[in-house]
C-alpha cells in the first residue's frame, strides 16, 4: 500500500485542503453578519422614535427625545415667541403690525418633531443620523391660506402697487384701450418663508421686499389682440341675411356684445350670444314667431283660429355666422342665418279637441248711470272677455283684472266700508263679479270661492252675487268638465237717460240644464241710524236684513235627468241710514290719548261696490 493513501478508508474519498477552507470562510462570514446584524437591530431599538441626538427646532434641543416628549420641549420653549405681535417692515419701512393669530399661523409641533427625524424607521441613513447628530432646523407653520392671502394683497395695496393689466373694451363703435403698467409687489413663496421665520425669531420683525411684477396681460398681447380681434371688428357693418331679409348691424350698435377677455396671458375676443340675439330682435321686430291657436266669437258663434308655426332664430345660429364675419375684410362680413321651424304652444287641433261649440250660460245684469261704473265695469269686461278656461283650471277675477289703479284703466267709485259707502278706487266692478258668478252658476261650473256684499244691494239678484277685493276677497270658479270653456262679455254703457249693462256668456258643450230657486227671506233684522261729522260722509237710508237660501239644481242636459242640488246659503246685514252734520269744533287736545281699538276680528273687508 502507498504511504499517501495509508490514512483514507476504503470506499471514502479525501476532501483536499481547499474544500476544508472554504467552510471556515463562510462560517466566519456568518458570524460577522450574526454580529453586524445584532448590532443593527440594538441600534434600532436604541434609537426607537427619538429626535436624532443635538437636533434643534427654531433653537430649541430636542435632540435625543421621543415624539412626544420632543413636541411637548419645542411648544414650551416656543411659548413666549408665538405670543407676539409681528412688527412689519416693507423696504425698511414702518408698515403696521401683524398678529399672527389674524392669519392662522401655529406651528405644528408633531410634524415639526417628525421632520426633524424624530420616528421610527430601519434606514441606515436615520439610524447614522440619530447617533452622529441632527441639524437646527425651522418648525412646520400652518396657515389659513385665505386670510394669508388677504393680508399680503392689503399690504401690497398699502405699500407698492398692483400692475396695470392691460384690457381693450368697445365703446360707440370705438376701440378702448388700457395700456398695461408693472407694479411692485410680493414673491409670495419668499413672502411666506419670511414670515414662518419673524414667527419664532428673535426680534419679532417681519422684513418684507417689494419687487417689480409684471402683468399677466402686457403690452404685446395688447398690441396682438388689437390686431387680430379689435380693430378687425369695428371697422365696418356686418350684415346678417334673414331668410332673404338682410339685417346690418353697425359697429356702434353690435359692440355692446363684444368682449374681450384674458386667457393664458393673451386677450380673446368673445360674441355674446344672448345680447346679439336681442340687438338683432331689436331690429328685426317679432315677424315669424309662432302663433297659438285660440277661440273667438265671430257673427255670435265660436270659431277655431288656426294656429301658424314661425321661424325663429337661436342665439347660437346667429352667433356661429357672426362669429366668421366679425373679424373678415370689408366686401366679406355679409352671411346668412340658419333659420329653424317654432311650432305653436297651443295647437290647432288642441283647440278643436275642447269642445268649444255652443252657449252653456248667459246672465245678464243692468245698472243706474254713473260715469265711473261705465269706466271700471268697461275695464274689467274688457279684461275678462276671451279668457279661456281648460279643463281643471281656475278662473280667478282678481289675477285676471288685477290691481284697480288708474295705470290699469280704473277710476274712483263707490264701495261698501264699514256698512256704509265711501269712494275708493275700483268701485262698481263688482257688478262685473255679480254678472260673472251667475254667468258661472248657469253654466255648471264648480264654485271655489265667493262671497257676497254685507248687505242687499236690489239691482243684483237676492242670494246669488258677489262682491271682490283686490287682495282681500277673489272670485274664483274651476272648469270641471272634459271641455274647454270661453269667457265672453258684452259691455254697454249707461247714459244719463238709460240704464248700462253688462252680460256674461259661456261657451263650451252643454252638460247640465241648471234650475235655480230661491227661499223666501226670513231672520230679519232692523237697520240702525248713524251720524257722521266725515268730510266723505254720503247719506243714505238704510234698509234690513236677512237670510235667504238659494238652491242651483243640475239636470243631465241630454236626459232632463236630476243629479245633484247645492245650496248657496247667504246672511245679509241691515244697512245702516247715514244722516252727515257739520264737524263740532275738535276739543282741546289731551296728553297721552289712548290708542285706536283693533278692529273685531270678524270685521267684513271693504267691497268694490
Amino acid at each position: 500500500m502507498n504511504e499517501a493513501n495509508a490514512s483514507v478508508l476504503p470506499g471514502t474519498t479525501d476532501p483536499g485542503p481547499e474544500r476544508k477552507g472554504g467552510r471556515i470562510v463562510l462560517l466566519a462570514v456568518l458570524g460577522v453578519a450574526l454580529f453586524v446584524g445584532g448590532l443593527y437591530v440594538a441600534a434600532y431599538l436604541v434609537a426607537g422614535d427619538k429626535v436624532p441626538r443635538g437636533t434643534t427646532v427654531a433653537g430649541v434641543d430636542i435632540g435625543g427625545q421621543s415624539q412626544s416628549e420632543a413636541a411637548s420641549t419645542l411648544e414650551d420653549g416656543l411659548a413666549d415667541r408665538l405670543g407676539r405681535t409681528l412688527s412689519v417692515q416693507v423696504d425698511g419701512e414702518d408698515a403696521g403690525e401683524l398678529d399672527p393669530a389674524t392669519v392662522g399661523l401655529a406651528v405644528d409641533y408633531e410634524a415639526s418633531v417628525a421632520d426633524a427625524g424624530g420616528r421610527r424607521s430601519w434606514s441606515p441613513e436615520r439610524l447614522w443620523t440619530y447617533f452622529t447628530g441632527g441639524d437646527d432646523l425651522a418648525p412646520v407653520v400652518e396657515s389659513d391660506d385665505a386670510a394669508y392671502d388677504e393680508f399680503l394683497t392689503d399690504l401690497e395695496t398699502s405699500a407698492g402697487a398692483p400692475p396695470v393689466e392691460g384690457a381693450i373694451a368697445f365703446a360707440d363703435g370705438q376701440v378702448v384701450v388700457t395700456e398695461p403698467s408693472v407694479g411692485r409687489g410680493f414673491d409670495r413663496d419668499a413672502a411666506r418663508t419670511a414670515l414662518e421665520a419673524a414667527l419664532v425669531g428673535d426680534d419679532a420683525t417681519l422684513e418684507l421686499t417689494l419687487e417689480d411684477v409684471a402683468p399677466e396681460i402686457d403690452a404685446e398681447a395688447v398690441a396682438a389682440a388689437r390686431a387680430d380681434f379689435a380693430d378687425p371688428a369695428v371697422s365696418a357693418p356686418v350684415v346678417l341675411d334673414f331668410d332673404g331679409t338682410p339685417v346690418t348691424l353697425e359697429p356702434a350698435v353690435f359692440g355692446a356684445a363684444l368682449s374681450m377677455a384674458p386667457e393664458g396671458g393673451a386677450l380673446v375676443g368673445t360674441v355674446d350670444g344672448a345680447a346679439l340675439k336681442a340687438i338683432v330682435d331689436d331690429l328685426v321686430g317679432d315677424p315669424g314667431r309662432p302663433v297659438d291657436a285660440t277661440v273667438v266669437i265671430q257673427d255670435g258663434a265660436p270659431v277655431v283660429v288656426p294656429a301658424q308655426p314661425g321661424v325663429d332664430y337661436t342665439p347660437e345660429a346667429i352667433t356661429a355666422v357672426f362669429d366668421t364675419l366679425v373679424t373678415a375684410p370689408d366686401g366679406s362680413r355679409q352671411g346668412a342665418v340658419e333659420a329653424v321651424v317654432a311650432e305653436p304652444d297651443f295647437t290647432t287641433e288642441e283647440a278643436e279637441a275642447l269642445g268649444i261649440v255652443e252657449e252653456v250660460g248667459e246672465f245678464t245684469t243692468n245698472y243706474p248711470h254713473a260715469a265711473y261704473r261705465n269706466t271700471n265695469i268697461g275695464r274689467a269686461a274688457e279684461l275678462i272677455n276671451g279668457s279661456l278656461l281648460l279643463p281643471g283650471e281656475t278662473f280667478s277675477f282678481n289675477d285676471t283684472v288685477g290691481e284697480r289703479t288708474r295705470e290699469n284703466g280704473f277710476t274712483e267709485g263707490y264701495i261698501i266700508s264699514d256698512g256704509i259707502l265711501r269712494q275708493d278706487l275700483g268701485g262698481g266692478v263688482s257688478q262685473m263679479a255679480t254678472t260673472l258668478f251667475n254667468g258661472m252658476f248657469f253654466a255648471g261650473l264648480k264654485d271655489v270661492e265667493h262671497r257676497p256684499h254685507s248687505f242687499y244691494i236690489d239691482r243684483y239678484p237676492v242670494g246669488r252675487e258677489a262682491t271682490v277685493v283686490w287682495g282681500a276677497l277673489d272670485l274664483r270658479f274651476q272648469n270641471d268638465t272634459d271641455h274647454g270653456v270661453l269667457i265672453q262679455t258684452i259691455h254697454d254703457p249707461s247714459s244719463p237717460g238709460s240704464q248700462g249693462s253688462i252680460t256674461v256668456r259661456m261657451w263650451s258643450t252643454k252638460i247640465w240644464d241648471i234650475e235655480s230657486t230661491t227661499s223666501d227671506r226670513y231672520n230679519f233684522t232692523s237697520p240702525q241710524t248713524r251720524t257722521l261729522t266725515t268730510s266723505d260722509c254720503e247719506a243714505h237710508t238704510g234698509y234690513g236684513g236677512f237670510d235667504v237660501d238659494v238652491t242651483r239644481i243640475f239636470n243631465r242636459a241630454d236626459t232632463g235627468e236630476e243629479v245633484r242640488r247645492e245650496v248657496f246659503s247667504t246672511t245679509y246685514t241691515p244697512s245702516d241710514s247715514v244722516v252727515c252734520r257739520s264737524p263740532e269744533p275738535a276739543p282741546a287736545p289731551t296728553p297721552d290719548p289712548p290708542a285706536d281699538p283693533a278692529p273685531p276680528a270678524d270685521a267684513v273687508p271693504p267691497t268694490e261696490g
